[in-house]
């Protein structure tokens, strides 16, 4: 029986396909968050109840004005409608006058 050898040497795979979409622009940033209204979206999978807590505190003591609308005013963004969960925020988003989002999710 005769073994056959690669020196060490193997094929390797990319296991990723090519670029299915463009880069796009980043929206233009605020220049303060004072007065700004902020919605808080979580997954629902790691302690965001904490750190939405931590982050709330923070920028109020930072921006006064500031105001949040809380993650349970939208539910989870992380199940089996996913899709049109995230495809269906910027018709709620807009009527709230939300200014900006902090997305958390889990790890």
């Amino acid at each position: 029986m005769h073994e056959e050898t690669n020196d060490g040497y193997y094929e390797a795979y990319w296991p990723r396909s090519a670029r299915q979409a463009g880069l796009k622009p980043l929206a233009r940033r605020l220049e303060s968050l004072e007065g700004k209204t902020i919605a808080q979206l979580w997954d629902y999978l790691f302690r965001g109840d904490e750190v939405f807590a931590l982050l709330e505190e923070g920028l109020k003591a930072a921006y006064p004005g500031v105001r949040f609308i809380n993650f349970r005013e939208f539910g989870s963004t992380h199940s089996g409608d996913e899709k049109e969960i995230l495809a269906a925020l910027p018709q709620r988003l807009k009527p709230l006058g939300v200014d900006a989002v902090i997305s958390g999710m889990g790890c």
